[in-house]
């Protein structure tokens, strides 16, 4: 033991002696922000190393059903077991946005005595934070909507998908990968992982075109395969008292093929109607619907920039 260790040690047992040290003293929890992230559709809860690297805390909400062990099965591996998948029950059969907004309210209740909590959601996951903004706006220091619905003068996403503006998405080619009776599991099912070329070249432009083959598979056999059909349908409309008073920042996707771009400019010029002297601040990334490695170190700073 050194010298200075010696007397570092010695201080402290003085002071213990003393009565003036406690633990509360000497461990002071630094505040810091902790963005949540909630998923859009198909998507698996994830945190982003990129933030923690810069010393924020970083969560993703776990939706009902979206759990990996709940979805994956050895139906959905090569060689697949098609007929077994077109009958399978669906985890997410019945899963309502409420259910969505309980679970990431559930997160943001944990998680803000820590510090600053901003709420980030994604492309379908933008219904759930309107939602949960209007549960705990106090507890919620900023929204931030990345390429997601955010609905105001119309109830639902799937009520903007229908829009002069929606109707440009490429999200209709997607039906093609559907391997089951939505009525009869009461989800939809995709099959991401199947070797269909024509369907991969649909997938591949309406989410990421820009991205190499390597970066767009690797996306997309993560993805789950079954999304609740009652989440885009749902009222997904915030109150002006709750969510409209919790500032809330809007990037903007310039090469989004689900969500175009016309569509992201329709819905941030309705909320910034409905709620005047609190607007959208906007930020723009050269990003697909699903950003590239390139897009997403951009995002990344947008969101660490908003950091208190």
């Amino acid at each position: 033991m050194t010298e200075t260790s010696r007397r570092a040690m010695f201080q402290l047992a003085a002071a213990a002696g003393a009565g003036t040290y406690t633990a509360s003293a000497a461990v002071k929890p630094k505040k810091v922000t902790t963005y949540v992230f909630v998923t859009g559709a198909n998507g698996v809860a994830s945190a982003d190393q990129g933030l923690a690297l810069r010393g924020h805390r970083t969560v993703g909400v776990e939706l009902p059903g979206h759990g990996p062990a709940e979805q994956f099965q050895y139906a959905y591996q090569a060689p697949q077991d098609l007929a077994k998948l077109a009958t399978a029950p669906s985890a997410v059969a019945g899963v309502k946005l409420d259910d969505y907004v309980e679970a990431t309210v559930d997160v943001v209740r944990k998680v803000s005595g820590y510090g600053p909590v901003i709420l980030v959601g994604g492309s379908l996951g933008g219904a759930a934070i309107t939602k949960a903004a209007d549960e705990v706006p106090d507890l919620i220091d900023r929204l931030v909507y990345d390429a997601a619905f955010c609905c105001t003068k119309l109830r639902s996403p799937a009520d903007y998908l229908q829009t002069p503006e929606g109707r440009e998405s490429l999200g209709a080619s997607l039906a093609a990968g559907v391997i089951a009776d939505p009525a009869a599991i009461g989800a939809m099912r995709i099959n991401w992982r199947t070797n269909d070329r024509k369907f991969l070249a649909a997938a591949k432009a309406a989410f990421m075109a820009e991205a190499s083959d390597g970066e767009f598979l690797a996306m997309l056999n993560g993805l789950l395969p079954d999304e609740s059909m009652q989440v885009s349908g749902a009222d997904a409309r915030g109150r002006k008292e709750a969510w409209g008073r919790v500032p809330r920042v809007y990037i903007r996707h310039a090469r989004d093929r689900m969500i175009p771009l016309a569509l992201q400019n329709r819905m941030i010029k309705e909320a910034d109607a409905a709620t005047p002297g609190n607007e959208f601040g906007v930020f723009t990334v050269d990003s697909p619907h699903a950003p590239t490695v390139k897009a997403l170190e951009q995002i990344r700073e947008i969101l660490h920039r908003l950091a208190k």
